[in-house]
C-alpha cells in the first residue's frame, strides 16, 4: 500500500452498487447478493477507519428502493436490523460513533428504534463517523432541510452556505472529498446533492461485494494523484 496517509480525503462517501447483480449472475436470490454485499460493508468500513478516514457515508437504502419486490424491501430491512444489532461491539471496538442520514420517520418503527439505539449507544465516541445512508434521497435532504429552516422562522438574511449545511442530514461532516460508486453505473443517483459539490467522483465496473480493500486504497491513491482547484486555476496558468 503506498496510500500517503498525510494526503487522506476527510470525507469519503460510497454507493454501494451492484449486489442483485452479483447474485444474479452466480444463480442466486438478489437476497445473497446483499447478505454478501453485507460483510463487504464492515470491511470496507474496517479499512477506512484502521486508515484513518474521519468520516464515511454509506448509500445504503435510497428513497426509491421502495419500489422493489415486497420481498427484497423487506430482506433488507431485517438485515439492517440484525446489522445494527449486532455489530455493537465492532462499533466500540474500533471507536466508530453512527449517524443516520434520511426520511428516518417513514421507515418502519422497529428500524427506527433500531437506528435511534445504535447513534445513542456510539455517540460519545471518538474515532470516524459512520453515516448510514437509509431512506435518503438527496432531494429529499434538501426539501427535509428547508422545512427546517422555516419551521425555526430563520429571516433571508439569515440564510447562506452554513445554515443550510447546519440543517442538512449530517451538520457534523464536511463535504465529500472523494464518491466512489462500485457496480459500473456512472450517475449520482439522487446521493449527497447538496454535500459533492467538488467531489472527486471514481466510477468502477466492480461489483460491491466483490470490492476489495485494495481496491478502496487504489481508489484512495486516485483520489491522491488528483489536482484540486475548487474552481481556480493552477498556479501559472
Amino acid at each position: 500500500m503506498s496510500v500517503d496517509k498525510d494526503n487522506l480525503p476527510l470525507h469519503v462517501a460510497i454507493t454501494m452498487d451492484g449486489n442483485g447483480r452479483w447474485a444474479t449472475q452466480r444463480k442466486l436470490p438478489r437476497s445473497a447478493g446483499h447478505d454478501k454485499g453485507l460483510h463487504t460493508v464492515k470491511t470496507i468500513v474496517k479499512a477506512a477507519s484502521d486508515l484513518g478516514i474521519k468520516h464515511l457515508t454509506l448509500y445504503i437504502f435510497s428513497t426509491e428502493n421502495w419500489k422493489r419486490t415486497q420481498a427484497e424491501v423487506g430482506f433488507l430491512m431485517n438485515l439492517i436490523h440484525t446489522h445494527l444489532k449486532a455489530e455493537l461491539d465492532f462499533y466500540r471496538d474500533n471507536g466508530i460513533r453512527l449517524n443516520h442520514i434520511g426520511d428516518l420517520a417513514a421507515l418502519p418503527a422497529n428500524i427506527q428504534k433500531d437506528i435511534t439505539d445504535a447513534i445513542d449507544d456510539t455517540k460519545d465516541f471518538s474515532g470516524m463517523i459512520l453515516n448510514l445512508a437509509i431512506n435518503y434521497g438527496g432531494r429529499d435532504e434538501i426539501i427535509r432541510g428547508i422545512k427546517k429552516i422555516i419551521d425555526e422562522g430563520l429571516k433571508s438574511q439569515d440564510i447562506n452556505e452554513q445554515t443550510i449545511s447546519a440543517h442538512m442530514d449530517m451538520p457534523l461532516s464536511p463535504d465529500v472529498d472523494l464518491l466512489i460508486r462500485t457496480g459500473g453505473e456512472k450517475r449520482l443517483s439522487n446521493f449527497l446533492l447538496w454535500h459533492v459539490p467538488y467531489a472527486e467522483q471514481i466510477y468502477i465496473d466492480t461489483l460491491w461485494p466483490d470490492y476489495t480493500v485494495s481496491q478502496f486504497y487504489d481508489n484512495i491513491e486516485e483520489y491522491q494523484h488528483r489536482s484540486r482547484r475548487f474552481g481556480a486555476e493552477k498556479a501559472g496558468k
